[in-house]
């Protein structure tokens, strides 16, 4: 397990921490932790923003696939020019 420290919180946030540590019963750490993990989950951020984008990508193509889908002619394929010379 990994340490981190958090600097520079505002007292009203630190004082609300505290408050919702005590009111679960726990320490405020345990609930940083606690709350870190609702909102970024358990996916680790990479698998994260490759679901998302699965997810953006399967919601556009339910879209257009009512539509009967849409054919776009392949892009054509040229050679790379050259690096510049500086």
């Amino acid at each position: 397990m990994h340490s981190i420290a958090i600097r520079q919180i505002d007292t009203s946030l630190k004082n609300r921490l505290r408050f919702e540590a005590a009111r679960q019963g726990c320490s405020m750490e345990k609930q940083a932790r606690r709350i870190l993990r609702s909102a970024l989950g358990t996916m680790p951020a990479v698998n994260a923003l490759a679901t998302q984008h699965t997810r953006l990508a399967n919601r556009i193509h339910a879209r257009f696939a009512a539509a009967g889908g849409v054919d776009l002619p392949a892009a054509p394929r040229s050679i790379a020019r050259p690096p510049a010379k500086f």
